[in-house]
Protein backbone atom coordinates (compact mmCIF):
# COMPACT_ATOMS: atom_id res chain seq x y z
CA UNK A 1 0.00 0.00 0.00
CA UNK A 2 0.95 3.46 -0.98
CA UNK A 3 1.93 5.50 1.92
CA UNK A 4 0.54 9.19 2.27
CA UNK A 5 2.13 11.91 -0.39
CA UNK A 6 4.87 14.02 1.50
CA UNK A 7 4.48 17.83 2.12
CA UNK A 8 5.20 19.46 -1.67
CA UNK A 9 7.18 22.64 -1.65
CA UNK A 10 6.65 24.11 -4.97
CA UNK A 11 8.23 27.09 -7.54
CA UNK A 12 7.27 28.09 -10.65
CA UNK A 13 4.13 29.11 -12.31
CA UNK A 14 1.27 27.13 -12.09
CA UNK A 15 0.05 27.15 -15.58
CA UNK A 16 3.62 25.73 -16.97
CA UNK A 17 3.58 23.34 -19.93
CA UNK A 18 5.54 20.58 -17.29
CA UNK A 19 5.87 19.95 -13.75
CA UNK A 20 9.34 19.08 -12.16
CA UNK A 21 9.43 16.62 -9.43
CA UNK A 22 12.81 17.13 -7.41
CA UNK A 23 13.67 14.52 -4.30
CA UNK A 24 17.08 16.20 -1.94
CA UNK A 25 20.29 14.11 -1.42
CA UNK A 26 21.03 11.86 1.53
CA UNK A 27 22.62 14.49 4.09
CA UNK A 28 20.75 17.27 3.17
CA UNK A 29 17.28 18.34 2.81
CA UNK A 30 14.73 20.01 -0.01
CA UNK A 31 15.51 23.36 1.18
CA UNK A 32 19.37 23.02 0.91
CA UNK A 33 21.16 26.01 -1.12
CA UNK A 34 21.60 23.86 -4.24
CA UNK A 35 18.18 22.18 -3.82
CA UNK A 36 16.92 25.96 -3.82
CA UNK A 37 19.26 26.99 -7.03
CA UNK A 38 17.47 24.35 -8.86
CA UNK A 39 14.10 24.79 -8.42
CA UNK A 40 14.21 28.40 -8.16
CA UNK A 41 16.45 28.37 -11.57
CA UNK A 42 13.99 26.19 -13.21
CA UNK A 43 10.38 28.53 -12.06
CA UNK A 44 12.09 30.97 -13.02
CA UNK A 45 12.62 29.14 -16.86
CA UNK A 46 9.12 28.66 -17.01
CA UNK A 47 8.42 25.03 -15.48
CA UNK A 48 6.82 24.14 -12.52
CA UNK A 49 9.16 22.74 -9.42
CA UNK A 50 7.99 19.99 -6.79
CA UNK A 51 10.22 19.21 -3.89
CA UNK A 52 9.82 17.01 -1.44
CA UNK A 53 11.47 15.20 1.51
CA UNK A 54 11.63 11.47 2.36
CA UNK A 55 10.34 10.57 6.15
CA UNK A 56 13.58 10.13 7.88
CA UNK A 57 14.28 13.81 6.42
CA UNK A 58 10.83 15.20 7.18
CA UNK A 59 12.03 13.62 10.70
CA UNK A 60 14.70 15.53 11.58
CA UNK A 61 12.45 18.79 10.77
CA UNK A 62 10.37 17.60 14.00
CA UNK A 63 13.33 16.31 16.55
CA UNK A 64 16.71 17.98 14.71
CA UNK A 65 18.03 14.30 15.17
CA UNK A 66 20.25 13.00 12.05
CA UNK A 67 19.74 9.91 11.13
CA UNK A 68 20.41 7.69 7.86
CA UNK A 69 18.14 7.41 5.14
CA UNK A 70 15.02 5.15 4.84
CA UNK A 71 15.42 1.84 3.38
CA UNK A 72 14.76 1.35 -0.41
CA UNK A 73 11.67 0.13 0.05
CA UNK A 74 10.44 3.55 2.03
CA UNK A 75 12.30 5.36 -0.48
CA UNK A 76 10.64 4.11 -3.25
CA UNK A 77 6.95 4.25 -1.79
CA UNK A 78 7.48 7.68 -0.84
CA UNK A 79 8.08 8.74 -4.49
CA UNK A 80 5.23 6.42 -5.60
CA UNK A 81 2.69 8.44 -3.47
CA UNK A 82 4.13 11.86 -5.17
CA UNK A 83 3.48 10.32 -8.27
CA UNK A 84 -0.22 9.20 -7.09
CA UNK A 85 -0.24 12.95 -5.85
CA UNK A 86 0.80 14.72 -9.04
CA UNK A 87 0.00 12.79 -11.70
CA UNK A 88 2.58 11.87 -14.41
CA UNK A 89 0.73 13.13 -17.12
CA UNK A 90 2.88 16.08 -17.55
CA UNK A 91 5.56 15.31 -15.35
CA UNK A 92 9.24 14.65 -14.78
CA UNK A 93 10.66 13.42 -11.97
CA UNK A 94 14.47 13.07 -10.89
CA UNK A 95 16.94 14.45 -7.84
CA UNK A 96 19.92 15.30 -6.29
CA UNK A 97 22.45 12.80 -6.19
CA UNK A 98 20.06 9.40 -4.20
CA UNK A 99 16.73 11.59 -4.55
CA UNK A 100 17.85 11.03 -8.49
CA UNK A 101 18.90 7.31 -8.13
CA UNK A 102 15.97 6.80 -6.45
CA UNK A 103 13.87 8.35 -8.99
CA UNK A 104 15.58 6.43 -11.92
CA UNK A 105 14.44 3.15 -10.23
CA UNK A 106 11.33 4.20 -10.24
CA UNK A 107 11.38 5.28 -14.12
CA UNK A 108 12.54 1.67 -14.55
CA UNK A 109 9.74 0.23 -12.60
CA UNK A 110 7.23 1.93 -14.28
CA UNK A 111 5.61 2.87 -17.96
CA UNK A 112 4.36 6.22 -16.94
CA UNK A 113 7.14 8.10 -16.38
CA UNK A 114 7.82 10.79 -19.15
CA UNK A 115 11.10 11.86 -18.47
CA UNK A 116 14.19 11.78 -15.97
CA UNK A 117 16.34 14.50 -14.41
CA UNK A 118 19.66 13.39 -12.34
CA UNK A 119 21.72 16.13 -10.62
CA UNK A 120 24.92 14.18 -9.55
CA UNK A 121 24.01 10.98 -9.77
CA UNK A 122 25.39 8.40 -7.53
CA UNK A 123 27.23 5.54 -9.65
CA UNK A 124 29.17 4.42 -6.92
CA UNK A 125 29.85 5.16 -3.12
CA UNK A 126 32.79 7.48 -2.65
CA UNK A 127 35.97 5.71 -2.34
CA UNK A 128 34.60 1.88 -4.11
CA UNK A 129 34.45 2.08 -7.90
CA UNK A 130 33.37 -1.26 -8.00
CA UNK A 131 30.33 -0.57 -6.36
CA UNK A 132 28.43 0.19 -9.24
CA UNK A 133 24.98 1.42 -8.96
CA UNK A 134 23.77 1.35 -12.92
CA UNK A 135 22.30 -2.12 -13.87
CA UNK A 136 18.95 -0.59 -14.79
CA UNK A 137 20.56 2.79 -16.81
CA UNK A 138 21.81 -0.38 -19.12
CA UNK A 139 18.02 -0.91 -19.91
CA UNK A 140 16.35 2.53 -19.25
CA UNK A 141 13.91 3.54 -21.99
CA UNK A 142 12.45 6.55 -20.31
CA UNK A 143 14.39 10.26 -22.07
CA UNK A 144 17.13 10.76 -18.73
CA UNK A 145 19.51 13.49 -18.39
CA UNK A 146 22.26 13.23 -16.16
CA UNK A 147 23.93 16.50 -14.97
CA UNK A 148 27.33 15.57 -13.47
CA UNK A 149 30.57 17.18 -12.53
CA UNK A 150 33.64 15.88 -14.11
CA UNK A 151 35.54 15.06 -11.00
CA UNK A 152 32.45 13.64 -9.30
CA UNK A 153 33.69 10.87 -6.45
CA UNK A 154 30.40 8.90 -7.32
CA UNK A 155 31.53 9.09 -10.86
CA UNK A 156 34.19 11.10 -12.70
CA UNK A 157 34.12 11.25 -16.62
CA UNK A 158 36.58 9.15 -17.73
CA UNK A 159 34.47 6.24 -15.31
CA UNK A 160 31.37 7.13 -16.69
CA UNK A 161 32.51 7.08 -20.44
CA UNK A 162 33.49 3.33 -20.04
CA UNK A 163 29.66 2.27 -18.58
CA UNK A 164 27.07 0.63 -20.62
CA UNK A 165 24.28 3.30 -20.31
CA UNK A 166 20.86 3.25 -22.28
CA UNK A 167 20.81 5.22 -25.09
CA UNK A 168 17.59 7.35 -23.77
CA UNK A 169 20.73 8.50 -21.09
CA UNK A 170 22.39 11.71 -21.85
CA UNK A 171 24.82 13.29 -20.11
CA UNK A 172 25.82 16.79 -19.61
CA UNK A 173 29.03 17.65 -17.85
CA UNK A 174 30.20 20.30 -15.68
CA UNK A 175 34.19 20.84 -15.75
CA UNK A 176 35.73 19.61 -12.68
CA UNK A 177 32.44 20.23 -10.82
CA UNK A 178 32.16 17.72 -7.57
CA UNK A 179 29.17 15.90 -6.97
CA UNK A 180 27.36 19.64 -5.96
CA UNK A 181 29.22 20.95 -9.27
CA UNK A 182 31.62 22.84 -7.07
CA UNK A 183 34.86 23.28 -8.83
CA UNK A 184 38.26 24.42 -7.99
CA UNK A 185 39.29 27.98 -7.63
CA UNK A 186 41.91 27.14 -9.99
CA UNK A 187 39.80 25.63 -12.79
CA UNK A 188 38.26 29.24 -13.51
CA UNK A 189 34.90 28.21 -13.10
CA UNK A 190 32.44 29.09 -10.34
CA UNK A 191 29.88 27.36 -8.15
CA UNK A 192 27.16 29.62 -9.55
CA UNK A 193 28.02 29.17 -13.06
CA UNK A 194 27.67 25.35 -12.79
CA UNK A 195 24.74 25.69 -10.77
CA UNK A 196 23.39 27.85 -13.89
CA UNK A 197 24.25 25.54 -16.81
CA UNK A 198 23.04 22.84 -14.41
CA UNK A 199 19.85 24.76 -14.44
CA UNK A 200 19.67 25.75 -18.45
CA UNK A 201 20.54 22.19 -18.96
CA UNK A 202 17.89 21.04 -17.55
CA UNK A 203 15.14 23.24 -18.56
CA UNK A 204 16.30 22.88 -22.16
CA UNK A 205 15.95 19.20 -21.69
CA UNK A 206 12.38 19.19 -19.66
CA UNK A 207 11.23 21.71 -22.41
CA UNK A 208 11.91 19.97 -25.32
CA UNK A 209 10.64 16.71 -23.96
CA UNK A 210 7.07 18.21 -23.16
CA UNK A 211 6.58 19.92 -26.96
CA UNK A 212 6.83 16.22 -27.89
CA UNK A 213 4.16 15.15 -25.93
Amino acid sequence: MTSAAPTLLWNGPTRAPVTVALAHGAGAPMDHPFMVAFAEGLGERGLRVARFEFPYMAARRVDGARRGPDRMPVLMDTWNAVLDALGTARLIIGGKSMGGRVASLIAATRDDIRGLVCLGYPFHPTGRPDSLRVEHLARLTTPTLIVQGTRDPMGRRDEVEGYALAPAISLRWLEDGDHSFTPRKRSGFTEPEHWAQGVDAVARFCLELAARW
